[in-house]
C-alpha cells in the first residue's frame, strides 16, 4: 500500500521522512476554506479532509494523508499571512501571549474508503518582544507559508517561551499520532 502526502508543505514532508516513512508527495488543487468562515476545529478538519479526498482521486489505490494547521488566539484564527505587514500584525498579536496550534488530520485509505480523522492541539506561549525583535525575526524566517507567521523549528527561543504538547504539531504535522493512525492501516516506518 502506497502512502501519499497530499500537501505542498516541505515541513510536513520533512517530518514524515524523519519518522522513517516512504511516501509520495502530491500537491492538491483544492481551494481551502479561509480562517473565520468556520469554527477553528471544523476549519482545520474540513480542509484536511478536502486535501485527502482530492489526493485519493489521483491515487485511488493509496493511503492519502491530508493535514491543515491553524493558529488560534482567543477567538481569532490565524492562517498564513498574506504579506509581510500581515505577518507583523500576527506576530505582534501573539507576542507575550499563549495561543493554540490546531492541526486537522485526515488519513483516507482510497481502496477501502476507511477514514481516520483527528485534531491535535498544542499550546504555545510567546515571549514579550519588541518591534526590533519582530523585524529581526522576519529578516531571518520566511513567514508567508506558515500559519501564524512563525516557524517553531527555526525559532531558537527568539519568540517561543514554551510549548505544551506536540512540537511536531506546531511545525505542521503531529507525527506521533499520525504514526499510530498509519499503523492501524498497516503502514509503518521502514
Amino acid at each position: 500500500m502506497q502512502l501519499v502526502l497530499a500537501s505542498s508543505s516541505p515541513r510536513r514532508a520533512e517530518l514524515l521522512e524523519a519518522a522513517g516513512f516512504v511516501f509520495e508527495t502530491l500537491c492538491t488543487s483544492v481551494e481551502e476554506i479561509p480562517p473565520g468562515l468556520l469554527p477553528p476545529r471544523e476549519l482545520c478538519s474540513h480542509n484536511a479532509r478536502l486535501k485527502a479526498r482530492d489526493g485519493a482521486l489521483s491515487r485511488p489505490a493509496s493511503v492519502v494523508l491530508g493535514a491543515d494547521t491553524i493558529v488560534c488566539l482567543g477567538s481569532d484564527t490565524l492562517g498564513k499571512p498574506g504579506d509581510h505587514d500581515d505577518a507583523r500584525r500576527m506576530l505582534r498579536a501573539l507576542c507575550g501571549r499563549t495561543h493554540e496550534v490546531l492541526t486537522g488530520v485526515c488519513i483516507l485509505d482510497a481502496g477501502s474508503n476507511e477514514i481516520i480523522e483527528f485534531i491535535e492541539a498544542t499550546r504555545v506561549t510567546f515571549r514579550p518582544v519588541t518591534e526590533v525583535n519582530i523585524e529581526d525575526y522576519l529578516a531571518r524566517v520566511h513567514p508567508l507559508d506558515k500559519a501564524g507567521a512563525y516557524a517553531a523549528q527555526e525559532d531558537s527561543g527568539a519568540l517561543i517561551k514554551s510549548i505544551e504538547g506536540s512540537f511536531s504539531n506546531v511545525v505542521g504535522l503531529p507525527v506521533e499520532r499520525v504514526t499510530e493512525a498509519l499503523a492501524a492501516l498497516g503502514i509503518r516506518p521502514r
